[in-house]
């Protein structure tokens, strides 16, 4: 009891602190920022901005992305201000020109608090490293997620996808005509991962498994329970700036709360068994135990060729063990419910638009991708097919929560002046430092000034044409077709191109066998770390069931 209180204590000090040192550093910019449009709040205490991350907060995140200019004003705890920004000139400057004043959130307070979150949860993986750290691991990492190896791992894609093609044929055939899709694209991702990214299989794809994997489990039940503790987080992230390692270990055990407990077993869990993976895979490496390597992943997944590379590197260059296998969580965490979800949401979209999917499916039979008889890059140039992507990828980002703080005062160039409040333009905007800024990818994403007036319309075909001059020529800075959904600059999503070979090898086949239509449920896409599907408002039950019949030619 006495060690709750003394946590609390501390927990309340640092929390006081934070606010005062919060409200000076904003407090010279209150003028400008005060008078930048957005929506309005019914509490000084509360504010509203945790309507943004609020898992029924859609209606309130079209409306800051559209209604009130490229930089809206959300009103955060006790009168604080944040800023949601979606300008593409103010983000050229968050993420190339001034990146490493905005490489990481600071804020103890940040509700995304994906550098602090990633360190406590993996060690230094990519997302908790920062400078120089940051590129040297990226340096490592970067020539395993290339276009020269993602063509030789499509033969590992299409064995795993043709298994999930069995069970679902084997399904139907059966007479089940409703099918959750999601546990399909879930677990397929979740292999896909684990073959190619570990060399590692979590799953052997049949339809009743009664062998459970408890690095599998941990893998997929993270992002709920971090979810659970979303308010939680914001003050628990502080710890880690509090005493060593071991007294961290100690407040956790002692944190009365099970979604805390539930997710130290399962960072447990999963460091354990990247630990002994890695360690199984250094010693087949070290003996040119080659038949040990190709039992899973051919000996081509990103593990394997990371130690190799790892090992031949010169020792400034080299990375640490503890920070190889801290990647391998990550790794695995960051490509399964994205790209799963992605999957789910396009399949959601193909039911919705019939006459969209017998249109990808002509493409894709006439090319032969549904039997795995094209090359990666043919694949990778099907028309409409890499339309589908892009325009699912443009109208629903699958993440639309991510801060950014400066780490010094800064300021943010517009690319049009925006009218404040008292009717005066405002052409650049003061930011304090620690002030916490939404990165709008939502909201660039589906901007009318860039996209026009159809821009909330999902429509593939416009990826068929030259796109408009407002978005070539707006340096929006994101890696992937001018979009922000994996973001850009140096801390761009580096497995966007292994995600998007996944889901075209799932759409290939997927579509080349079977016919997706509504079922009668309510489909609700919920808000999270990932934006996730149920039925209903009311479940917590993440599923997507769709009709699937068997296409016949």
């Amino acid at each position: 009891m006495a060690d709750s209180i003394i946590l609390l204590c501390c927990a309340l000090f640092v929390s006081a602190a934070w606010l005062l040192r919060t409200q000076f550093l904003q407090r010279g910019s209150y003028r400008v920022i005060r008078n930048i449009p957005g929506p309005p709040s019914n509490s000084w205490l509360k504010g509203n901005f945790m309507k943004f991350f609020d898992r029924h907060g859609q209606s309130f995140q079209q409306d800051v992305a559209l209604n009130y200019g490229p930089v809206v004003r959300l009103e955060a705890f006790c009168g604080n201000k944040m800023l949601h920004i979606s300008d593409p000139k103010a983000l050229h400057t968050i993420f190339i020109k001034e990146d490493t004043v905005y490489e990481e959130t600071d804020a103890s307070f940040a509700s995304d608090g994906t550098h602090r979150t990633m360190k406590l949860l993996f060690g230094d993986c990519l997302l908790a490293t920062a400078g120089e750290h940051h590129r040297k691991q990226r340096k490592m990492l970067n020539p395993v997620f290339s276009v020269s190896h993602m063509r030789h791992m499509l033969p590992i894609f299409y064995s795993t996808i043709f298994k999930v093609r069995e069970v679902v044929r084997a399904e139907v055939q059966s007479g089940k005509n409703e099918i959750d899709m999601l546990e399909w694209t879930g677990r397929a991702a979740l292999e896909l991962i684990g073959q190619g990214g570990l060399g590692y299989s979590f799953d052997p794809m049949v339809a009743n498994t009664e062998t459970r994997n408890a690095y599998g489990d941990a893998i997929k039940s993270i992002n709920p329970n971090l979810l659970a503790v979303e308010k939680l987080r914001r003050n628990l992230d502080i710890l880690i700036d509090l005493g060593p390692r071991r007294f961290r270990r100690f407040v956790v055990d002692m944190f009365p709360n099970p979604h805390v407990q539930r997710l130290k077993y399962i960072v447990d869990t999963m460091d354990e068994n990247c630990r002994e993976i890695f360690r199984e895979k250094k010693t087949a490496l070290a003996k040119g135990d080659e038949a040990t390597l190709r039992q899973v992943g051919e000996g081509k997944d990103i593990m394997s060729i990371l130690i190799k590379a790892n090992s031949a590197a010169s020792e400034q260059d080299r990375l640490p063990e503890d920070e190889l296998i801290a990647q391998m969580s990550l790794l695995v965490l960051a490509a399964t419910d994205t790209t799963s979800n992605t999957l789910s949401r396009i399949l959601h979209l193909l039911a919705e638009h019939r006459e969209m999917q017998e249109k990808l499916r002509e493409e894709i039979l006439k090319s032969g991708a549904g039997n795995g008889d094209i090359s990666y890059d043919v694949l990778n140039k099907l028309p409409l097919l890499d339309a589908v992507c892009r325009e699912t990828l443009r109208r629903y980002p699958p993440v639309t929560i991510l801060i950014r703080a400066p780490r010094k005062d800064s300021v943010l160039p517009l690319s049009e002046p925006i009218c404040g409040v008292d009717g005066t333009m405002i052409k650049e905007i003061p930011i304090p430092k620690g002030t916490e800024l939404i990165i709008g990818t939502f909201g660039c994403n589906v901007s009318k000034s860039l996209w026009g007036e159809d821009s909330l319309e999902w429509k593939p075909e416009r990826w068929l044409s030259p796109l408009p001059r407002a978005v070539t020529e707006a340096s929006i800075p994101g890696v992937y077709s001018n979009l922000m959904s994996f973001i850009g600059g140096k801390r761009a999503c580096i497995g966007f191109k292994f995600s998007e070979m996944e889901m075209k090898v799932v759409l290939s086949v997927m579509l080349s066998n079977f016919t997706f239509e509504l079922s009668d449920k309510t489909i609700e896409w919920n808000i999270a770390n990932v934006w996730y599907p149920t039925v209903g408002k009311d479940s917590d039950l993440p599923q997507l069931p769709l009709k699937v019949g068997l296409y016949k030619a």
